[in-house]
């Protein structure tokens, strides 16, 4: 992952409450995000015990739920 530049809000009392990234770094971070979240997808589909059910058969479980 990227290194990002830190700018932190903060409260009254000093501790840090928020963020501010640059538009480019935030991008980036989404970016990263939707990646890291494809892959946890695929690890989680190809775990073994899970036992594969054809195409038309998911599709018809997920429109009846």
């Amino acid at each position: 992952m990227s290194k990002f530049e830190e700018n932190y809000v903060i409260d009254e009392k000093g501790n840090r409450i928020g963020v501010i990234l640059d538009i480019t770094n935030y991008r980036k971070l989404l970016e990263e995000v939707e990646e890291l979240e494809s892959i946890r997808a695929y690890d989680a589909a190809k775990a073994p015990g899970d036992e594969a059910i054809p195409f038309e058969q998911a599709i018809s479980e997920i429109e009846h739920s």
